[in-house]
């Protein structure tokens, strides 16, 4: 058996012609934007990607690594870390591979790499904790899409989300405390989810429920009263409503209410990436500390965190189950 670590995704280097050519892969998706496409196109091809490109690409530029993108970077560490461990606790190689939705590698490319290996069992498992028609549905689309285009293909079993798994909860607080410990406890924690438009989920989407579980049970692993947390949404695209309160809304009304220290992590980010180093980190310090806030400290992601790469191994032990049995 093998294992397909899926993520978004990231342009190849942080220009403008790359940034456009995974701009319109991703946003080109109807499970992304879901609008008439006979509307949707002109828009994207006429208006957005003759516009966003060159603005986007700075801010790649501004958090891109030596290496390359810090996305892709941490993605092969988890790899690597995760499988080694699978080795060690089971005592045989499990191959696991890379494949992104949007970019390189691709679904199919990993998934390629898997087989040329020898591997007739895949566990895919998409590194969104909680489950989104915009997120983790591309992934099943996509790995759909690609056995329809095959006589055969391996037996697959796909991790849909784990936004309540005991593991992520843990480690997600075991984040948080290391922070407290070489920072100091902020007056507040917010946790920043990346938003969705509302009418996702009033057609159904779980999304919403799944984050309020996700920051209800880490509040309580940190002890935390009702007072000491927020929860919020970022990374808002068009004018359609998205869920509320927004993270940078937020930030700019928390020092009028007394509120003059924060913390901020993002629980929906497996990988720490443009929506974290830069609209967070970066962007999320200047709107707080410009309304007057006085300290704002980003906890990283989990990214090839020890308890992280522990969780993945965890899942895809419950995914496999008898595949992990001794021949």
């Amino acid at each position: 058996m093998g294992v397909l670590l899926v993520n978004l995704g990231t342009p190849d280097t942080p220009t403008p012609a790359d940034v456009k050519q995974f701009l319109k892969q991703f946003l080109s998706d109807p499970r992304v934007v879901d609008l008439n496409p006979l509307i949707w196109k002109p828009i994207l091809n006429g208006i957005i990607l003759n516009t966003r490109p060159k603005a986007v690409a700075k801010l790649y530029q501004s958090i891109w690594w030596q290496d390359g993108s810090p996305l892709m970077v941490i993605s092969e560490r988890q790899r690597e870390a995760l499988s080694l461990l699978l080795a060690k606790i089971h005592g045989r190689e499990i191959p696991v591979e890379l494949g992104m939705s949007y970019g390189n590698p691709s679904l199919q490319a990993g998934l390629d790499k898997l087989i040329h290996q020898g591997v007739d069992k895949v566990v895919v498992l998409p590194l969104y904790p909680q489950y989104s028609c915009s997120t983790v549905a591309p992934v099943f689309d996509a790995i759909a899409e690609i056995y329809k285009q095959r006589r055969d293909y391996p037996e697959t079993r796909f991790s849909k989300a784990y936004y309540q798994h005991p593991t992520y909860i843990k480690a997600l607080a075991e984040s948080v405390r290391r922070h407290w410990d070489e920072h100091g406890q902020a007056q507040c924690l917010l946790m920043s989810y990346h938003g969705v438009p509302v009418r996702y989920v009033t057609e159904g989407d779980p999304y919403q429920q799944q984050c309020q579980e996700t920051s209800r049970l880490l509040a309580k692993e940190l002890g935390l009263n009702d007072s000491q947390w927020r929860l919020c949404f970022q990374s808002k695209f068009g004018k359609e409503e998205w869920l509320t309160p927004a993270t940078d809304a937020m930030l700019e009304v928390l020092p009028e209410e007394g509120i003059r220290s924060v913390d901020i992590m993002c629980p929906a980010f497996a990988v720490d990436c443009l929506e974290t180093l830069e609209e967070i980190s970066i962007g999320g310090k200047e709107s707080f500390i410009e309304a007057g806030g006085e300290s704002y400290r980003f906890i990283p992601c989990l990214n090839d965190d020890a308890a992280h790469i522990q969780l993945l191994a965890e899942i895809v032990a419950e995914q496999a189950g008898a595949w992990l049995q001794p021949k």
